[in-house]
């Protein structure tokens, strides 16, 4: 149906729920499920026929674009597809792409999909950073990969020079200044006419394993998650049926999302091929270095749809109020903001919304979703007007939604589903604790409902159920939505948060601050802290303080970390997310100075 507030084609949400004998809450969707095609090439060879001209990829190249049409793109597909066969990979071949998003990325990427060879895509970080070398190093014992690629053998080659890649296959887009023996990507380009390809290709199916996928590794080493093309297609097909003004109009985005992650790299380059759209590579991040390439190519190839992380939305905003080209290219054509990763700032939400009426007189669809890794990753989602910030929707047409409620109706989430993973690669022990014994996954996460008694209204994500922790008066913290609060609170103040207090009498608060309010190098040896900034936070903590209802929620002592998180040591993830075990395990001393009332370092609530 017609939206009148947006002009969309969209669908209403509409949820069955069910109680379980054990007092579970069972969710699913009684919208119809569109049809679910067997593997991503079927698309690729659909609008290769149909639309041959029509731009799938692109990147930028000098002034202006490398546009690759559909069927450019389906015959290089099949090219580097028939030289993987040559070569004898298979389904335990996996392809390591350790460089960032690019065109030559992606022609890998669905070639070895086309030829029933996993890939294995990793943060760039992980080979540009030396000292995360160590996350290359567990992924290649990991996956064991007969390939590995980059798009610049010199931007990379410390990595390149790593013993554990000896006797694998470098590929390379640019070659130059490569520490070993590299293979050109053209070289793959060229294809091998001896090989029965539409043999090999006849046996990709449902089950066939497209990509591994590792986990942000924030409570445990990472694991690879075995992405089949069932799941992929399952979940397009899924999200389809919910917002089928998508089928209407071919969409377009510019974005950065990384390839890495399951956001970018199944749901949003899945998205523009199962609709026949245009995906064109932004080489910006929302960073302070790099967000002036996200203006430049936002403005030029501005898109129908636009995928963001809240962060990245506050940096467009704040842009578009002094840029106009900027403001009129972004709306023009937009039908569909979707933010995801955490919640977008409400004031966020209201200045896009103004934006979009002074620009085109109308919203466009403002929505987020909630997903995993392991579920390719929706299982809900936002498909109709809210008007606000932080609901993450309603159970997608095909997946069943496990709430087990505790007593203040805060329930730990569970989903069933094609779009769930099969399990982890090489690791039936943790693949097994995956899931409960109804076969729904246990996501960890924990969502409370919008309204009780009306469950089309949605769900709102309430942190992680594994963060959570006892204080030794034996009360429960809910570790992650404190944080989230925390963050909400102090978002104008600091970088990121740690909840501390496990087995301690009193919640306490880690604290990065921006890098800009920190002189010197670390905490425990001189660095001095913005005094101002000192006397903020105490302030905004007292006010928390003053509003909390409890031991629970209140945090009642901080202390200003100057060290940011350590990629070597394992302190961020791949998704640039805090791993806050790893945090508290390796800063052992400045937790007990936290607790410690005379150190002189402490904020004191």
């Amino acid at each position: 149906m017609k939206d009148e507030t947006t002009g969309l084609t969209l669908a209403r949400h509409a949820v069955r729920k069910q109680i379980g004998a054990q007092g579970e809450i069972i969710l699913t969707s009684e919208l119809p499920l569109d049809p679910v095609v067997a593997h991503t090439g079927l698309w690729l060879e659909k609008w290769a026929r149909e639309t041959p001209e029509a731009i799938y990829l692109a990147e930028r190249s000098g002034a202006g674009w490398r546009e690759l049409s559909y069927a450019e793109v389906l015959d290089s597909v099949k090219a580097i597809a028939s030289a993987l066969i040559a070569r004898g990979f298979g389904p335990e071949t996996p392809i390591l792409i350790m460089s960032g998003n690019s065109v030559d990325h992606a022609l890998l990427s669905f070639g070895a999909q086309w030829a029933g060879v996993p890939s294995v895509p990793l943060a760039e970080q992980y080979a540009l950073i030396e000292e995360a070398h160590f996350r290359v190093q567990y992924a290649i014992a990991k996956t064991r990969p007969a390939m590995a690629f980059v798009d610049d053998a010199a931007r990379y080659a410390k990595a390149l020079a790593l013993p554990d890649l000896d006797g694998i296959e470098i590929v390379a887009s640019a070659t130059e200044g490569a520490p070993r023996k590299v293979t050109p990507f053209t070289e793959l380009l060229k294809g091998d006419a001896g090989v029965d390809l539409e043999a090999a290709h006849a046996k990709v199916g449902p089950d066939t394993v497209a990509k591994i996928l590792f986990t942000s590794g924030s409570s445990s080493d990472p694991k690879g998650v075995l992405t089949t093309q069932r799941m992929m297609c399952a979940n397009q097909a899924q999200m389809s049926s919910v917002l089928p003004f998508i089928k209407e109009r071919k969409p377009r985005i510019v974005d950065w999302l990384p390839w890495n992650h399951v956001f970018g790299g199944s749901h949003n380059v899945n998205m523009m091929l199962m609709h026949g759209g245009a995906f064109y590579i932004d080489s910006g991040k929302p960073t302070k270095a790099l967000f002036g390439r996200t203006v430049e190519n936002v403005t030029d190839k501005a898109g129908t749809l636009a995928f963001n992380v809240p962060v990245g939305f506050s940096m467009l905003v704040h842009e578009m109020e002094t840029n106009r080209a900027l403001r009129e290219a972004y709306f023009r054509d937009l039908d569909m903001l979707f933010y995801a990763g955490a919640s977008l700032p409400q004031d966020i939400w209201t200045r896009l919304e103004e934006m979009a009426i002074e620009q085109r007189g109308r919203l466009p669809l403002m929505i987020s979703s909630w997903g995993l890794t392991e579920t390719a990753p929706a299982n809900v989602m936002v498909h109709e007007p809210i008007g606000r910030s932080g609901v993450i929707g309603v159970p997608l047409p095909g997946v069943e939604v496990k709430l087990l409620p505790d007593a203040d109706m805060r329930c730990e989430i569970r989903v069933r589903g094609d779009n769930v993973m099969p399990g982890y690669l090489n690791d039936p022990a943790k693949t097994a604790e995956a899931f409960d014994e109804d076969g729904f996954f246990v996501t960890g996460d924990a969502v409370r409902f919008v309204d009780d008694a009306d469950p089309s209204r949605g769900l709102a994500f309430d942190g992680r159920v594994s963060e959570d922790f006892k204080l030794l008066t034996g009360t429960w913290v809910q570790a992650g939505k404190l944080r989230l609060d925390a963050l909400e609170t102090l978002r104008d103040l600091v970088q990121d948060v740690v909840i501390c207090g496990h087995d301690r009498g009193e919640i306490g608060l880690f604290i990065f601050p921006r890098p800009d309010h920190v002189q010197g190098d670390n905490v425990s040896e001189g660095a001095v802290i913005d005094e101002h900034l000192q006397a903020e936070i105490h302030h905004v903590l007292r006010r928390m303080a003053r509003e909390a209802s409890g031991s629970a929620k209140r945090i009642a002592r901080a202390i200003i970390l100057a060290e940011p998180p350590s990629v070597k040591d394992g302190e961020v993830t791949d998704k640039g997310s805090l791993n806050t075990r790893k945090i508290i395990t390796r800063r052992a001393e400045l937790l007990e100075r936290l607790y410690d009332n005379d150190d002189p370092a402490l904020i004191r609530v």
